[in-house]
């Protein structure tokens, strides 16, 4: 399977080294920019494999960064001196979403 996300580990950029294109069946790679040679099917889905364990291991990165209080809330807190129920704030995320 071919995936941009498996190219992208490989270090090509979209739209700069590659296109790709799915006219209903299976992702092909429509052009290829790059002055590097092309990679194999086999050589992207290795690839893709390791961004998709990275990606995974970082879920509870994207969790927790939805749920921390936003830059807004931190100044309010700094100038409010309020401190406390910021970082109250913070470990309760970081409770919910362990690494």
């Amino acid at each position: 399977m071919i995936t941009a996300e498996g190219l992208m580990q490989l270090g090509f950029t979209p739209e700069i080294d590659f296109s790709l294109q799915n006219d209903g069946g299976d992702t092909f790679i429509a052009r290829w920019m790059s002055a590097s040679p092309q990679p194999s099917v086999a050589e992207i889905e290795t690839a893709h494999t390791e961004w998709q364990t990275e990606h995974d291991a970082q879920e509870y990165a994207r969790l927790r960064k939805a749920e921390y209080p936003s830059i807004e809330e931190c100044v309010h807190a700094i100038l409010d001196d309020d401190l406390e129920a910021l970082q109250a704030k913070r470990a309760e995320v970081k409770a919910r979403f362990p690494k």
